[in-house]
């Protein structure tokens, strides 16, 4: 049998996970410890409330955070504006001008029936005087938190160029271990920004490896619930799921092709050796892509359709290569370093995001593609588990500290950084998901 290196396989290793010793899982939080040299300084205005009673949601200050924590703007705290309108035709241009406010955002939340509301909205260049956007977004009261998301994803991208990815969703897993009980894993989904936690699945062994649907609609995942790898895929609005693949031996590293129709899959048919599969959802056709001596795992489509990455340690050591989605040859992509695993290809199919050897540190990096060239984006230990958001602007990735695992976020320039540790606990393997479909 080939002997399989242990972190070649961090994707589906059980021993990986037993041993990290996961305790109590609670809410994440967004840190920032890293931003561009000079935020754009910018005003949310607090919305005004036409309703009965009071305000059901701090609209403004949910997108004020938003905008915060993407580390490219600096809000005005409340204190320092010097006008609180809550319609465009109130904005004095010259008072904004002053403060060195770049851009003001002015807004209502409407009650429009019991329960039901509208988020409004306007958005200003300051130095021009000019309305940029002006929008009203219906949200029911179970949506509110989601509308304000979305129009901070609007603001976000008439000032970037960039959709924003506010509105989107993580997955991620985590375990908690008290005592002499067993320990309990869990896949969470949750906002971006961390908030409105949802358990999808929990077990007393380990779950791994949440891969997300194109749609955003359901989760492949790996579980050993069974004490033998299995993977299902789970519909998110209903909770049900299926078995997918419980072939002999491990079952692993689940991916989606672009129009959902298949699933990658790393699978051993109780060989001892991995290799990759396709497995058609609708038939359960399964094609087997390698047939190497080597190890082949960790599946990555590329975002037309029509090629697979993948690590393989058939050099010797772990590096990535790419092959058709429908079988043949595959090329080493990756050259630089002894160590380049865990791809994961970018929206626009320019770059790859990897973990990376970094004089004896795994660290997340990107390869881009058309130029052969590789930046190393972080500065930890034990980084793995890269995931591009979908504006292909930000990766999210596990890491350790104090001893524990937490999740990071990086900007694909490497400026802008985040910490998303829960107030105690430990995370892993993180998947963003894709844009929100209506």
């Amino acid at each position: 049998m080939h002997v399989i290196p242990r972190r070649l396989l961090a994707g589906f290793a059980t021993l990986l996970l037993l041993l990290a010793g996961w305790p109590l899982h609670a809410q994440l939080r967004i840190e920032i410890v890293g931003g561009v040299a000079r935020p754009v300084p910018i005003a949310i205005v607090p919305f005004g409330w036409q309703g009965s009673g009071p305000a059901p949601f701090d609209v403004a200050g949910l997108i004020a955070r938003d905008l915060a924590g993407s580390g490219r703007f600096a809000p005005l705290a409340d204190r320092d504006l010097v006008q609180r309108p809550t319609s465009g035709t109130g904005v004095d241009f010259r008072d904004w001008k002053m403060l060195g406010v770049e851009a003001v955002a002015v807004g209502q939340l409407l009650e429009t029936a019991p329960g039901d509301f509208t988020i409004q909205f306007e958005l200003f260049d300051v130095l021009r005087g000019q309305r940029l956007l002006g929008y009203r977004l219906p949200a029911p009261a179970a949506e509110l938190r989601l509308g304000a998301h979305r129009a901070a994803d609007m603001i976000y991208e008439k000032l970037t160029g960039v959709p924003g990815i506010f509105s989107t969703r993580i997955a991620y897993v985590t375990a908690t271990h008290k005592g002499g009980k067993p320990d309990v894993f869990r896949l969470v989904i949750a906002d971006a920004d961390g908030a409105n936690e949802r358990i999808m699945v929990e077990s007393p062994e380990p779950i791994m490896s949440p891969a997300w649907s194109p749609d955003g609609r359901k989760l492949a995942y790996v579980s050993f619930e069974n004490r033998v790898a299995e993977v299902y895929v789970q519909t998110l609005r209903t909770g049900t799921r299926e078995k997918i693949s419980s072939r002999a031996g491990v079952n692993g590293s689940p991916a989606w092709s672009p129009d959902g129709r298949m699933l990658a899959l790393t699978l051993s048919r109780g060989e001892g050796n991995l290799d990759i599969f396709t497995l058609d959802l609708a038939s359960q056709m399964l094609t087997r892509l390698t047939d190497q001596r080597s190890i082949e795992t960790e599946a990555a489509w590329s975002p037309d359709g029509r090629s697979i990455f993948f690590t393989s340690d058939r050099a010797g050591g772990p590096q990535i290569y790419r092959m058709p989605a429908d079988g043949g040859g595959a090329q080493r992509v990756t050259f630089e370093g002894n160590y380049n695993a865990r791809p994961r290809v970018s929206p626009d199919g320019k770059r790859l995001a990897m973990v990376t050897n970094d004089r004896g540190n795994y660290r997340i990096a990107v390869f881009d593609l058309e130029r052969g060239f590789t930046q190393v984006l972080t500065d930890g230990r034990q980084d793995e588990s890269p995931s591009f958001a979908p504006n292909g602007e930000t990766l999210i990735y596990a890491t350790r500290e104090g001893g524990r695992g937490v999740l990071a976020t990086v900007s694909v320039d490497g400026r802008v950084r985040q910490r998303i540790p829960a107030l105690e606990g430990d995370v892993r393997e993180p998947a963003w998901s894709p844009f929100r479909v209506n």
